[in-house]
C-alpha cells in the first residue's frame, strides 16, 4: 500500500505537493471515488484517476545510461536522430531521461519512470554536483578560470560557484581538458559558461552525478542503479532542497 499522493508523484503527474493540492481539490479519484483528504493509501488493484484520466502504475526502475555524443536526451524525435531510449529496447517500462545532456555531450544521464525522483533532483534548490571534463579551444588563462570560480554571469542570470581544475594542456595544438564541478543544470551551461570567458567547447563529457560515475561502462551502455545509490540520491536531493528552502 501506498499513499495515494506518492503513487500520483511516481506517475510523473506532479511533484508529491501538487499531488496533494489535485487530491485536496477533488481532482482525484480512486474506483471511481472522489478523494479530498490526505493519508489515503492505495493497492496496485486500486483504480486512481487524475482529472479523469486514469494513471497508469508501473514498479519504480531506476537506470545509469553512459549517454554518447550525438544523441537525444528524450524519448523520441520528430527527425529521427537517435534517443535515449533506444538503448533500452527490452524495458518495458515507460522510462524518460532525468534532465537532459546536450546532443554533443556525453556521460552519466539517469533514466526512470519514477516521477517523484525526477522532479526531486531537478527541483532548483536541488545542489547535487556535476562533474564534467571539457576539452577548450584555446588556453584560459588563470584569471579566467577564477571568473568561473566566483561565478560568471551569463544571459539567464550568474551561476553559482564552480570548482575548475586544468588537467591538461597542449601548447602545439592550442587546447586544454579542464575539469568543472557544477551543481546547476542550466541548458547549455557548461559551453555557455567557457564561452563567457572566449573558449569554445570542442569535447564534453559529464564524469559524474552526485556519486555515480562511469565506472564500468562504455558508451551507450547502461546499468541499474542499486536501491543504496536511490536512496543516497534522495537522501542528497531532500537534504539541499530543504537547506536552501
Amino acid at each position: 500500500m501506498e499513499r495515494l499522493q506518492k503513487v500520483i508523484a511516481q506517475a510523473g503527474i506532479a511533484s508529491r505537493r501538487k499531488s496533494e493540492e489535485l487530491i485536496k481539490e477533488g481532482k482525484v479519484k480512486v474506483n471511481g471515488k472522489i478523494i479530498t483528504e490526505l493519508g489515503v493509501k492505495v493497492s496496485n488493484s486500486d483504480k486512481v484517476e487524475v482529472n479523469e484520466i486514469q494513471i497508469e502504475r508501473e514498479s519504480p526502475v531506476y537506470f545509469l545510461l553512459y549517454k554518447p555524443r550525438g544523441v537525444i536526451s528524450s524519448v523520441s524525435d520528430d527527425k529521427g536522430r537517435k534517443v535515449v531510449t533506444d538503448f533500452f529496447p527490452h524495458i518495458m517500462e515507460r522510462i524518460y531521461p532525468v534532465g537532459r545532456l546536450d546532443y554533443d555531450t556525453s556521460g552519466v544521464l539517469l533514466m526512470t519512470n519514477d516521477g517523484e525522483f525526477a522532479n526531486l533532483l531537478m527541483h532548483p534548490r536541488s545542489e547535487i554536483e556535476k562533474v564534467y571534463v571539457a576539452k577548450t579551444q584555446g588556453i584560459p588563462l588563470r584569471e579566467s578560470l577564477r571568473k568561473l570560480e566566483k561565478g560568471i554571469r551569463l544571459e539567464d542570470g550568474k551561476t553559482s560557484p564552480a570548482r575548475v581544475k586544468m588537467i591538461s594542456l597542449d601548447k602545439k595544438k592550442q587546447t586544454s581538458i579542464i575539469e568543472l564541478v557544477i551543481h546547476e543544470g542550466r541548458n547549455r551551461q557548461v559551453r555557455r559558461m567557457f564561452e563567457a570567458i572566449g573558449h569554445q567547447v570542442l569535447k564534453l563529457k559529464r564524469e559524474r552525478y552526485g556519486t555515480l560515475t562511469l565506472n564500468g561502462l562504455n558508451a551507450g551502455e547502461a546499468r541499474e542503479l542499486t536501491p543504496h545509490e536511490v536512496k543516497q540520491l534522495r537522501a542528497l536531493a531532500m537534504e539541499s532542497v530543504q537547506k536552501n528552502s
